[in-house]
């Protein structure tokens, strides 16, 4: 595994400043202990002001004093940002919102990722920016683009998403010749039903303002289809710049964002990066109570950043970053409050523990003008330093004294597929019922007992390096993944809806799970109403979701009424319902116990993670607690060798 070299950055708009103060800003940034500074990626209408016109000298002297100062940029493309002379030639670019409103210019991200004129122009302006800084030595590291899918911006129903639908599909559906086969499409999505039956693929639409739910296989594929469409897009990007540039390239992804796959975007980059905003995300995309929200509302969840620090460094085979990270309050949330102190501290060194690189706040100064000048940075409007600062200043002399890290293999390791996903939002069959949701529940639990996690893709390969292996809501299931987690000799736990539809998104037979020496069957599904939760006799319930299972396998768990709740053949398991978060922390505890791994009843937002040679405490709660003979304040960060290693 790769060992990284702990670094910090920031993100800078010298276009948003004056020319003047850009040195002592570089000056300023050196001396905090910053190595990267990232720009340039929203700055298309000041690269290109008219068409072909370009301006190069602002660029280049922002590079020129970032680089002398010591500095190392990020270079950003500023394909999120196209400018308005821009959607005047090509004003069909524009994304279509699922009820056919058009998402007009005014903000960011708007455009459709279908639209060939459009991607004509991303290659051209992606280009000229390669060619002239591929070489420049103050250039590290490159973004593509920035944030894909943020506000709701991954699908698109446009007229240009439509004629690529039509040809996506031709390609999957091969026939004779281009023309593809229709039947063969008929037949895998059953359009027998209803008469839904296409004579040709021209006809084939997209499937928004039906007038009840399109049917799940035709949406599924467009899903499918719109992912591969920000692949493409992305790879355009990133030939071109490895054709002028040595240097790795990034994208920064965000959190929750799973419509499209984040690993196949992966596979072209030689980073994962994401922006981390505990606060944001703890009121705007966590699924929890007002209680929780409330005790965490200065800290954040105790999970979500630790999964997304995972997620990442799966999606960059180990190498990852943190490209945006909350110094202070946002200004996007329901309600934006400022972190404890110590907060960005204790963010900034778990994403270490997780194994990052680099971490990189947003931004070096508030800005003062526009749609983020109630976002804070390291700096106020009136380069007066905001509490941020004093915390990354800190974190830099910490990281001088502990430069590296040394990932490991934890023992424990969940799957997470965003195919899934598209399936579980296109049928979720229950109300508030998400994929996302139930493996970060699965996650939460398994951290709640001081566990270091891996989170892997379906097709990792690496299931036999495990003791311990997750795999909830997988609603299809390859003959061949069954095969190698039944195989790979961890403990391995599937369900609930794991298996239940085939690559074509139709009821499987034999009926699911159809697990290689299981004999367990699904036989009746059925979501809960809130309150309606399945007792279990050993503690807890099953909510929002239960199977009801037949078969000979061993019961490992049942119902207070007797009924089968978990059912085992060997190391393979498979879970009938949702857990609450009793049942989860029982199942898990107890399977840990069964395999040799050591768990932890920590309190409430106390937690551990470990590296190949270090451990560290994290400690979220607004209060001091204590745990096996330490004492942890509030924010605490505590490091320490994993015992039988030494120090750094």
């Amino acid at each position: 595994m790769r060992t990284a070299r702990r670094s910090l950055g920031c993100c800078y708009y010298p276009e948003h400043w004056s020319p003047q103060i850009w040195q002592s800003d570089a000056e300023k940034m050196v001396e905090t202990g910053l190595t990267w500074v990232r720009i340039g990626e929203f700055a298309w209408s000041r690269l290109e002001p008219q068409p072909g016109q370009y301006d190069w000298t602002w660029l280049d002297r922002a590079i020129n004093i970032l680089g002398t100062a010591g500095l190392q940029v990020v270079l950003g493309t500023p394909t999120a940002t196209p400018p308005r002379w821009l959607v005047d030639q090509e004003p069909d670019m524009l994304a279509v919102d699922i009820e056919g409103r058009v998402r007009k210019f005014g903000a960011r991200r708007h455009y459709c990722f279908s639209h060939i004129g459009y991607r004509q122009h991303c290659a051209r302006i992606v280009t000229e920016l390669a060619k002239r800084y591929g070489s420049n030595r103050y250039i590290a590291a490159w973004q593509t683009d920035n944030e894909y899918g943020c506000h709701d911006t991954t699908i698109s129903y446009s007229a240009a998403a439509r004629s690529a639908f039509q040809v996506w599909l031709r390609n999957r559906y091969p026939g004779p010749g281009n023309d593809g086969d229709i039947t063969a499409l008929n037949t895998a999505w059953g359009n027998v039903f209803w008469s839904m039956e296409y004579d040709n693929f021209e006809q084939i639409d997209l499937p928004n303002l039906t007038v009840t739910d399109a049917n799940p296989s035709h949406h599924l594929e467009f899903r499918r289809f719109t992912s591969d469409q920000v692949v493409s897009f992305n790879k355009v990007q990133t030939d071109i710049i490895r054709r002028h540039s040595a240097g790795p390239i990034a994208h920064n992804y965000m959190g929750r964002i799973t419509d499209f796959d984040h690993f196949d975007l992966g596979a072209d980059l030689d980073i994962a990066s994401w922006d981390s905003y505990p606060l944001g995300f703890l009121e705007d995309r966590i699924t929890a109570t007002e209680a929780h929200k409330e005790k965490f509302a200065r800290q954040g969840d105790p999970d979500f950043q630790a999964f997304h620090h995972d997620l990442y460094r799966a999606v960059g085979r180990g190498r990852w970053w943190v490209m945006e990270q909350q110094p202070g309050p946002v200004n996007w949330a329901p309600y934006n409050p400022a972190p404890l102190p110590g907060m960005v501290r204790l963010w900034t060194w778990e994403a270490f523990a997780h194994g990052a690189e680099a971490v990189c706040y947003f931004r070096w100064r508030q800005v003062p003008f526009a749609q983020e000048q109630m976002h804070s940075g390291l700096l106020n409007p009136d380069s007066s330093e905001a509490p941020g600062l004093s915390e990354a200043r800190r974190v830099a002399q910490e990281i001088a004294a502990a430069p590296t890290v040394v990932p490991g293999r934890a023992k424990t390791a969940i799957i997470f597929d965003y195919d899934a996903d598209f399936s579980w939002s296109i049928q979720p069959h229950g109300q508030n019922m998400t994929y996302f949701d139930l493996v970060f529940e699965s996650y939460r639990a398994a951290r709640a007992l001081g566990l270091s996690i891996d989170i892997l893709p379906h097709n990792s390969g690496e299931f036999a390096n495990y003791k311990l292996i997750l795999v909830p809501g997988m609603i299809h299931m390859s003959d061949r993944l069954k095969a190698e987690l039944a195989a790979g000799g961890a403990t391995v736990i599937i369900g609930p809806r794991s298996a239940s539809r085939t690559q074509d998104m139709q009821i499987p037979v034999p009926l699911p799970p159809n697990l290689p020496g299981l004999d367990a069957t699904v036989t009746q599904v059925e979501s809960l109403r809130p309150g309606m939760g399945i007792a279990l006799e050993k503690g807890g319930h099953f909510q929002h979701y239960y199977e009801h299972l037949a078969g000979a396998a061993q019961v490992t768990e049942r119902t207070t009424q007797g009924q089968p709740a978990m059912m085992c053949a060997g190391q393979l398991h498979y879970l009938a319902g949702w857990p609450d978060p009793q049942a989860f922390h029982r199942i898990l505890a107890t399977a840990c116990a069964e395999v040799g791994i050591a768990t932890y009843p920590l309190p409430e937002g106390l937690r551990l993670r470990e590296t190949k040679t270090e451990r560290f405490w994290f400690n979220y709660a607004a209060k001091t607690q204590t745990f096996d003979g330490k004492t942890f304040a509030p924010t605490a960060v505590l490091r320490e060798p994993v015992p039988g290693t030494p120090s750094q």
